[in-house]
């Protein structure tokens, strides 16, 4: 039987339904981390550095699709539980058209500057091509790449996990197979990882468009609508913790990585890279669980169910803790083979990136629990509240961590700057959640 919004969740309900969105983020990271072995291994560690350099510009813009989808999703769900499907169609199909907007705009404006914003993140004159080719080829796919982030949201609270789940895996594929072709056979270098990713991102945004479109058996279909301003302001704002993170995420990115050739050179810089792309497939568990819970909590706050609301925050907080906890032992286990996989080639760089990402994956055990506060309270449609845990989550206490934790720690206190950051977020989160027990009802 289809597990429904309206259901009682059990533990295992709860799981059954996060389950594919979880997957599906899994999958994401994978794909991801496959482009980094092929460049690494095929093409070099100094390709390898201007790839992970310029990608947080590149997250930037695609994280706008993160925004509309979280905050809009929250919106089309809790207007769902209210019992008003037409304006939840209409809200949904406008979600969808500003995303193709901002997506066309912003890929006009990436492609213009990355040569300098390139510059900015500071590129040598040995990765500043690689940056430039790449990240032209990446953002003229910057549309599919916002729709597919905008989807993966959507479908759940469309009640489509799976389906979610299938056209990931899909593109998934479409883009290891491209990734071995152009990389490894053709020998494309980093226009051949550009190209599989962003042909792969076509298959993830188009297909579930494609569904949409039509008549089908989800409670969401795109309609006929117009534009209103005040709706697509009140969905962007709800979700703009999800931008939040990803510009922070991406600008202490940038941080890390003028302090790594600071203190390391390139070879700290690809260490940093290669934990990037493994912690990646980590917090996808928490962020493909939140994908899933979220319009949960979306359709029983907008259906007044206040019991069932306080069931959800009880449970997903006892899960993202044990999550969490697990997570920091496998990666403290496999952060030798892990590593090898990248940078085997280099007995150096696998040191480093080893020791590293020991170091690093300290920051797993409250890191679920930080993702999952700032989410909960976007399904709340308290923008506000999401956006300030994400603020000082990703980037207030990391900033003040990576510039701070090196003075006096050198090169180990950047390791340390994630852990440092999510101690402090934790206390920000809880403290949330304790003052706003009594107006939400949870």
């Amino acid at each position: 039987m289809a597990i429904q919004l309206s259901d009682h969740f059990t533990y295992k309900k709860l799981l059954r339904f996060c389950f594919p969105p979880i997957m599906m983020m899994v999958f994401t990271s994978i794909y991801g981390v496959v482009d980094g072995f092929f460049v690494s291994n095929y093409v070099g560690k100094t390709p390898f550095a201007a790839i992970n350099l310029v990608m947080p510009f590149i997250m930037i813009l695609g994280g706008v699709g993160f925004m509309i989808g979280t905050g809009g999703s929250a919106l089309v769900a809790k207007t769902i539980g209210m019992n008003e499907k037409s304006n939840a169609n209409r809200y949904f199909t406008m979600m969808i058209i500003l995303t193709i907007i901002c997506g066309i705009v912003l890929s006009f404006i990436g492609i213009t500057f990355i040569r300098p914003i390139a510059y900015l993140l500071g590129a040598t004159d040995a990765m500043i091509d690689d940056c430039v080719l790449y990240g032209r080829i990446a953002m003229s796919f910057n549309t599919a790449f916002m729709l597919q982030n905008v989807f993966q949201t959507f479908l759940s609270a469309a009640e489509k996990p799976k389906l979610g789940l299938a056209a990931t895996v899909a593109a998934g594929i479409t883009n290891m197979a491209l990734d071995g072709l152009f990389i490894a056979v053709f020998k494309w270098g980093v226009a051949g990882a550009a190209l599989a990713t962003g042909i792969s991102e076509c298959i993830g945004g188009i297909l579930p468009f494609i569904y949409f479109l039509f008549p089908n058996s989800s409670l969401l279909r795109l309609t006929k609508t117009k534009l209103e301003g005040k709706i697509l302001l009140k969905a962007c704002i709800n979700g703009s913790s999800e931008l939040m993170s990803n510009i922070s995420g991406s600008i202490i990115s940038m941080l890390y990585n003028m302090q790594l050739l600071k203190f390391a050179g390139e070879n700290g810089v690809a260490a940093y890279g290669v934990i990037m792309y493994v912690q990646f497939i980590f917090i996808a568990i928490f962020i493909g669980y939140t994908i899933g819970a979220s319009p949960i909590v979306g359709y029983h706050y907008g259906a007044k169910n206040y019991s069932e609301l306080k069931n959800i925050l009880q449970k997903s907080l006892l899960l993202m803790c044990i999550a969490g906890i697990t997570m920091k032992l496998l990666a403290h286990i496999f952060a030798a083979p892990l590593a090898n996989i990248f940078v085997g080639y280099d007995n150096g760089l696998f040191d480093m990136t080893k020791h590293a990402f020991k170091i690093f994956s300290f920051s797993f055990i409250l890191a679920g629990i930080n993702i999952y506060t700032s989410s909960f309270f976007t399904a709340l449609n308290n923008g506000g509240i999401s956006a300030a845990i994400s603020f000082l989550r990703t980037l207030v206490f990391q900033m003040l961590s990576i510039l701070l934790l090196p003075q006096f720690f050198g090169l180990e206190g950047i390791w340390w700057t994630n852990t440092v950051a999510e101690v402090f977020a934790f206390i920000i989160s809880q403290s949330f959640l304790i003052a706003k027990r009594k107006k939400y009802h949870y």
